[in-house]
């Protein structure tokens, strides 16, 4: 499993920016997005499980503004994030794992970070 995330940027806030994780290789079952501020620990941000047999699952600080978009043609999942927050400044990660629970917690794979910046 190779994950390839794009999309970061700067937004001013309110705005909204769309972040891409691509799944080449084998596909995993299920992908989230996590991220991480300067100076604090990676977080948990969403979660959809592949095959939509699964409700998708986010963390409660994105609820109502994050949501998770499945491209079967392309195997992406895009996070689409309206009402940015200075607080949504982070680095995200998009991961998978085969396993619902440990997707969300301990993902076995990792892509590569993407930049997101909020301004106030």
């Amino acid at each position: 499993v190779q994950l390839q995330a794009s999309g970061g940027g700067m937004v001013q806030a309110g705005g909204s920016l769309r972040l891409s994780c691509a799944q080449s290789g084998r596909t995993a079952r299920a992908v989230g997005w996590f991220r991480q501020a300067p100076g604090k620990e990676r977080e948990f941000v969403a979660a959809i499980f592949w095959s939509g047999v699964l409700e998708d699952d986010y963390a409660d600080s994105v609820k109502g503004r994050f949501t998770l978009i499945r491209d079967y043609a392309k195997n992406t999942i895009d996070l689409q994030m309206n009402t940015l927050k200075s607080e949504d400044t982070a680095v995200y990660y998009c991961a998978a794992d085969d396993s619902w629970r440990d997707v969300k917690i301990r993902p076995q794979y990792w892509g590569q970070g993407t930049q997101v910046t909020v301004s106030s």
